[in-house]
C-alpha cells in the first residue's frame, strides 16, 4: 500500500463510542455481544443511522487531528467487532440462539446456525464508501474472520466446525471484495480466537483464512489478541506469549497486528514472521495511564531490532472501545509523537 510514511501508525479497529451514542455503562459490564443487542444503542431507529454517522465524523476527524496515517472508522456503527455481520447472513435463526462458551469460560448467548451461510448482499459496503469520501488518506476497515465466527457460534447444522469456517469463509471474502471496490486500502480480518482455540486453529483456520482472502486484490491484515484488556470493569491479565502466531506466515495475509505493550511481549517473536508486516501494539489498553511518547518510542526501537523498518506499522494493543475518548485521544497522541522520534532518528 502507497501513500504512508515509514512507520505508518493506524488504530487497531475500535475507538470509543459517545455516550450520547451507545449506553457505554452497559457495554463496559460484560463481553462484547455475538448476538444483536439493539437495546444498547441510546437513539431511537428512526435517527439512529445519523447519529452512527455523526460519531463516525468524529472518529474520522479525531484520528485526522492526532495525526493517524491510516484512519478507520472507529466501528461507530457496530455492538461489537464481529456481531454486525455475524448475524447479517443466512443461515441464522431467527427465532432463536445459541449457546457458545466464551474466552472467559462462561456461556453466552450466540447465533445459532440452523441452515448454509451466505451472504445475501454487502453489509458494511456503505460504510466503507463513507470512510473514503470522509478522509484523504489511507483508510482501513475490519470484518471478524472465519475462525472466530466459527468460534462465536452454535453450530447446528454442519458435519463439523471446518465445514462452517469454510462457508464463513466465502462469506466473508465476497464482503472484503466489495470493501476494497468501495475504495478501502486495507481490510483487516479480526481472528482473536486464533489464540484463545490454537488447537482447534491448527486444524483449519490458516485453511479458512487463506480462502477468505482467495482472489482478493489489495492490502490485508489480521488482527490476533488475548482479549480486550478489561473485563466487566476488571483487569485482565495476559500471557507473555502467543500460542498461535507463527503459524500465520504460511497465510496470505500481508499485514499481521499483535498486541505487545501490555503483557510485555519478548519481540523477537517477529523473527517468526519473517514474510509479514507487523502491526506492533504499543500502547497497554488495560490501563488509563498515558504513555510518554518516549515509552512508545522505546517498544518500538525494541521491535525495529527483530524487524526492518519498512515491515512495522505502528498501533495500539487492541481496539479502544472501552476508553473513554479523552483516554484514547492522549494515547494516539503520545503514539504518534513516540513514533516520529524513531522516524526522526531512522532519518539521521
Amino acid at each position: 500500500m502507497r501513500g504512508h510514511p515509514i512507520l505508518p501508525t493506524t488504530i487497531v479497529g475500535s475507538y470509543p463510542q459517545p455516550d450520547w451514542l451507545i449506553d457505554r455503562e452497559r457495554l463496559k459490564a460484560s463481553l462484547p455481544p455475538r448476538v444483536r443487542a439493539e437495546t444498547l444503542w441510546r437513539i431511537p431507529e428512526p435517527w439512529l443511522a445519523d447519529a452512527q454517522e455523526a460519531a463516525t465524523l468524529m472518529a474520522i476527524r479525531d484520528q485526522e487531528e492526532l495525526g493517524i496515517d491510516i484512519v478507520g472508522d472507529g466501528e461507530m456503527r457496530r455492538e461489537s467487532y464481529s456481531n454486525r455481520l455475524a448475524t447479517a447472513l443466512s443461515g441464522i435463526d431467527t427465532e432463536k440462539h445459541g449457546t457458545a462458551i466464551d474466552r472467559t469460560g462462561k456461556a453466552n448467548p450466540v447465533p445459532l446456525v440452523s441452515g448454509p451461510i451466505r451472504r445475501l448482499g454487502p453489509i458494511e459496503a456503505q460504510d466503507a464508501a463513507f470512510l473514503r469520501r470522509h478522509t484523504t488518506k489511507p483508510v482501513k476497515l475490519t470484518l471478524p474472520g472465519p475462525f472466530t465466527m466459527t468460534q462465536q457460534a452454535e453450530n447446528g447444522f454442519y458435519p463439523d466446525a471446518r465445514a462452517l469456517a469454510m462457508d464463513y469463509a466465502d462469506a466473508v471474502n465476497a464482503e472484503v471484495r466489495d470493501l476494497f471496490a468501495a475504495g478501502v486500502d486495507v481490510v483487516q480480518l479480526d481472528e482473536p480466537y486464533l489464540q484463545a482455540r490454537a488447537a482447534e486453529a491448527n486444524a483449519y483456520a490458516i485453511e479458512a483464512i487463506n480462502r477468505s482472502l482467495d482472489g482478493v486484490e489489495g492490502t490485508t491484515a489480521l488482527h490476533i489478541c488475548f482479549g480486550y484488556a478489561m473485563v466487566h470493569g476488571a483487569h485482565v491479565a495476559k500471557p507473555k506469549a502467543y500460542d498461535f502466531l507463527a503459524e500465520l506466515d504460511a497465510s496470505v495475509v500481508d499485514v499481521i497486528s499483535i498486541e505487545a505493550a501490555q503483557p510485555g511481549l519478548d519481540p523477537a517473536i517477529l523473527e517468526d514472521l519473517p514474510n509479514k508486516i507487523i502491526m506492533y501494539g504499543v500502547l497497554d489498553l488495560s490501563t488509563p495511564e498515558v504513555e510518554t511518547p518516549e515509552t512508545v518510542a522505546a517498544r518500538i526501537r525494541q521491535a525495529l531490532r527483530h524487524v526492518d523498518a519498512e515491515r512495522l506499522w505502528i498501533a495500539p494493543d487492541c481496539g479502544m472501545k472501552y476508553h473513554s475518548r479523552e483516554q484514547s485521544q492522549a494515547k494516539l497522541r503520545a503514539m504518534v509523537q513516540g513514533t516520529e522520534l524513531v522516524r526522526a532518528e531512522l532519518k539521521s
